[in-house]
């Protein structure tokens, strides 16, 4: 299965989940009325998103329903995570506070993170060091130029 989600796919997922399981016609009018899509885009991003494997439907020739095969909150995490692991490790914690200093949270998220922060710097690093080239390239670099 390909948990890739693109932006316009995330707009499908999200009525899906939200209402539990959907018909074509119910993303179409919840998503024609929010966005400037056709009912032929929704329709292409719910095929997309069957033969991706996050959602599948019953067998019904009319009125399909369609329902999520993953919860929402793995693909936030895989996304989250894929992101975060294709950024600079160096880069990552700046990226992760100006990323919160601009997102609502409740009292409850705020008690989780700072949690979780306490318990995490007892074995931070001081530093973190960047993973954008392998350590080893100029070595590798200076063979390939020597050959």
């Amino acid at each position: 299965m390909n948990t890739t989600i693109s932006t316009s796919e995330w707009q499908i997922m999200r009525v899906i989940w939200t209402l539990g399981e959907a018909t074509s016609n119910q993303i179409i009018r919840i998503l024609c009325a929010e966005t400037d899509w056709q009912p032929s885009t929704v329709k292409t991003l719910i095929t997309r998103l069957i033969k991706k494997g996050i959602i599948s439907h019953n067998d019904a020739a009319r009125d399909r329903i369609y329902t999520a095969t993953i919860t929402e909150k793995v693909a936030m995490v895989d996304t989250l995570s894929t992101t975060l692991h294709d950024m600079c490790a160096m880069c990552v914690g700046d990226a992760l506070v100006n990323a919160l200093a601009e997102t609502p949270l409740s009292q409850t998220d705020i008690s989780h993170l700072q949690a979780l922060l306490v318990q995490k710097s007892k074995t931070a690093p001081a530093t973190i060091a960047c993973n954008c080239i392998p350590k080893d390239w100029e070595a590798c670099q200076y063979d390939r130029e020597k050959k």
